[in-house]
């Protein structure tokens, strides 16, 4: 398994996070991403901090594996503090560097921006480490069926959106391979003026784009030559449960979030 990003693997495992119905963690992240923009302290911050740290060690997810992860998005991350270092000028200088005053609340500003971006990539990648595509899609098609009342696709929704995750580590890696194979035969991808690199590029997007066709043309025949026809009429070979477990993890993240809004005021 390739270690070069985490969101759309699932890694197997007995924890109780793997094993809580996949609505439940549907529902808690939703949530969770909304209550991560109402902090705005210290305390606030470091509540949601430790309850995805709690969380990531109850899936028994080595944290290396996590964090190393995390390492296509690092560039964001830090893009996202300079942003806020450069432009947010409020509150004293702390310090100046060729004619450039950096303040005290870009810095802050930066911190928190960035902090908010790490907890809301961790917390979404656990949906996908603990969780089946098939777990994800019936989570979906269960929490959207009120929909169907209104002739939505909810099936169809849901279906899309477990295979595009499902599909980005696979992507990630036939770009990691296109780019070694262009790399081998002499194209540059890291050096050089920014329109050179930008060709440089076009090498690389091609046979990519080839190549998500190519997939999504097998997938669609092998979906077509298995009788699929949609949603209707197909039962499940895993009904879905709601256990005292879930309810559990539920209550206690109401708990977190009442502390949050505690803390917050």
């Amino acid at each position: 398994m390739s270690n070069s990003m985490i969101i759309g693997q699932y890694v197997p495992g007995n924890s109780l996070i793997h094993k809580l119905d996949p609505r439940t963690k549907i529902v808690i992240i939703f949530f969770y991403v909304i209550v991560v923009f109402f902090a705005n302290n210290v305390l606030s911050y470091g509540l949601l901090t430790t309850f995805v740290i709690i969380t990531i060690i109850s899936t028994f997810i080595p944290l290396r594996f996590i964090i190393k992860g995390l390492t296509p998005v690092w560039f964001l991350i830090i893009f996202t503090f300079l942003l806020h270092l450069f432009l947010t000028k409020e509150g004293p200088v702390l310090f100046e560097i060729l004619s450039i005053k950096f303040h005290l609340g870009g810095v802050i500003q930066g911190l928190v921006i960035s902090l908010r971006f790490c907890l809301l990539i961790l917390m979404t990648s656990l949906l996908t480490l603990t969780t089946t595509p098939i777990e994800i899609t019936d989570a979906i098609e269960s929490l959207l069926h009120p929909l169907k009342k209104v002739k939505f696709p909810v099936h169809e929704l849901a279906l899309m959106m477990s295979i595009s995750l499902r599909f980005i580590p696979t992507l990630m890696q036939e770009t990691d391979k296109i780019s070694k194979a262009q790399a081998s035969r002499g194209v540059d991808f890291r050096t050089g003026p920014l329109k050179e690199r930008m060709k440089a590029i076009i090498p690389l997007l091609v046979p990519l784009f080839v190549s998500a066709f190519k997939r999504a043309e097998e997938l669609a025949m092998a979906m077509e030559a298995r009788g699929y026809q949609g949603g209707e009429g197909r039962t499940k070979l895993r009904e879905l449960t709601y256990r005292k477990k879930d309810l559990f993890i539920f209550i206690l993240f109401i708990c977190v979030v009442a502390l949050l809004i505690y803390v917050r005021s």
